[in-house]
């Protein structure tokens, strides 16, 4: 069943939020540069992992806008001189965007790079309870 048809019918009203949210989700799974992990650390906690050797902190950016997290290594011209002559060149020395769609609740609680590995670190603190009473009116 096609995934549209399942947000048109007429009982799900205003999810059409959602429908672009696994748009969004699908488009970045066809991403495939840099490799990556997600780690579950218990209590909602997750961390992704992004394999970045060879970019510095400068580089690199982590930013959220409306619920997606988006990661981007940017490289300078000048990193790989022309007088280099490279036998094998495996080491990839392109630029990327890599992006998350983040669950609502969800933070970002900080980025660390260590050893070509970009860490970044996402809570999902527990929501607040809340109960709301809705006042019955009467017609007439």
């Amino acid at each position: 069943m096609n995934r549209s048809l399942i947000f048109d019918s007429p009982f799900l009203l205003g999810f059409e939020h959602t429908r672009s949210l696994i748009e969004r989700a699908a488009k970045a799974a066809a991403e495939s540069y840099p490799p990556y992990n997600v780690e579950d650390r218990g209590d909602g906690d997750l961390r992704i992992t992004l394999a970045v050797a060879g970019f510095s902190p400068d580089q690199l950016s982590v930013t959220v806008e409306d619920r997606q997290l988006v990661v981007i290594g940017k490289r300078d011209g000048g990193t790989a001189r022309s007088e280099d002559a490279y036998l094998h060149r495996g080491i990839a020395a392109r630029g990327f965007l890599r992006s998350f769609v983040l669950a609502d609740g969800m933070v970002v609680e900080g980025a660390i790079l260590e050893h070509g590995l970009l860490h970044i670190d996402l809570a999902r603190p527990e929501p607040e309870k809340r109960v709301q009473s809705i006042p019955i009116r009467t017609a007439g």
